[in-house]
């Protein structure tokens, strides 16, 4: 028993350590100096630029703070960037902060309190706030005001403090989460995809660049295969073949030394790992391609549902190697072609059809 369980802390401890975790890691703080920090020098999500900069011009025209924005997408795509991008466009303060960091009405209403006129509240996470904290955010967001309960019993009353127009920028992985009334306070929701091969091209040239990485357009186009539309993703296979290439070959990245790097770090063409790998052979091995349950899998690879959800299954979804089902998860052709699989005949019947 003592064994099985250190099989399983480890194999949870590898997840929070993928290198194509798109989850934000200790070393990611290199990163900043890397993001854009105005809206022209931002690569990639045309459409949500273009809005944003109509945003913004309206905004600055009326002399008004910008309304309040929600982003949502999977991890890894650039929501906080885009908050920074913002405030540095509207010249204004940032202050940032994340939903499971707000435990208490009182934490929220002291960071609110503390906000001058314009400043941009960036609420990371925001799904995982608590209910009594959405309550004290409603006002602030609608009315810009605070509502403040003193004493307790009969003699309580309630006090109405006015705050300064204020921005919040919401972001999250799970826009199911987020309450209705939450939701229906953000005057504008946009949604982050991911990236195509042109932008993650240039996401990397620019981050070789910024880094003084000697490379070539090859070496560049392998990282970015790999990247899995994740600039974060992206950024990170950088500095690891910028690492390989200062140590094993000349310090330059050419596509050789790229794909020796990233074969090592066991990282595919596709930019899958090997947690994405046993993802895929678990349901086609195990459960024949599926239809499978998201818990069935994660108990099969000491996982959490949550990780597979929010971190494994969206690339996958992407590349079509998986399709979500009311019956559960199935593996498609394209995941056994990759894999180097056959499909088998007699495979379970895929009874949404």
């Amino acid at each position: 028993m003592p064994g099985a369980l250190a099989v399983i802390i480890t194999d949870m401890e590898n997840s929070s350590s993928r290198l194509v975790n798109p989850q934000p890691q200790p070393d990611d703080r290199l990163d900043m100096a890397l993001r854009p920090r105005l809206l022209s020098d931002l690569i990639g999500q045309d459409k949500v630029k273009e809005n944003l900069q109509i945003l913004i011009d309206a905004s600055r025209q009326r002399g008004e703070p910008l309304d309040h924005v929600l982003f949502y997408g999977p991890p890894g795509l650039g929501k906080t960037t885009l908050a920074h991008v913002l405030a540095n466009e509207m010249g204004v303060n940032i202050k940032i902060t994340a939903g499971p960091a707000i435990e208490r009405p009182g934490d929220l209403a002291a960071i609110l309190t503390n906000l001058r006129a314009g400043d941009v509240l960036f609420i990371d996470e925001i799904h995982r706030l608590g209910r009594a904290i959405e309550e004290v955010l409603y006002p602030a967001m609608e009315d810009f005001a605070l509502d403040i309960i003193i004493g307790k019993g009969p003699s309580a009353r309630s006090i109405r403090l006015k705050l300064p127009h204020f921005t919040v920028i919401g972001a999250t992985t799970r826009l199911a989460l987020v309450t209705s009334p939450l939701r229906a306070r953000f005057g504008a929701v946009y949604r982050l995809d991911f990236y195509d091969l042109d932008a993650m091209r240039q996401i990397v040239s620019r981050g070789a660049r910024v880094l003084g990485v000697e490379s070539d357009d090859e070496g560049v186009d392998e990282i970015a295969l790999r990247g899995r539309g994740t600039p974060r993703v992206a950024l990170r296979l950088l500095r690891r073949v910028r690492d390989y290439a200062e140590v094993r070959a000349n310090g330059a990245i050419t596509r050789q030394v790229a794909r020796q790097a990233l074969d090592l770090l066991d990282v595919d063409a596709l930019g899958l790992d090997d947690m994405d790998r046993r993802v895929l052979t678990t349901i086609i091995e195990k459960y024949r391609g599926g239809p499978v349950g998201l818990s069935t899998i994660a108990a099969s690879i000491s996982e959490e549902p949550d990780t597979i959800m929010d971190v494994v299954e969206p690339y996958l979804l992407q590349l079509g190697f998986l399709e979500r089902t009311p019956q559960g998860r199935t593996a498609t052709r394209l995941a056994y072609e990759h894999l180097g699989l056959r499909p088998e005949n007699d495979a379970q019947p895929r009874l949404f059809e």
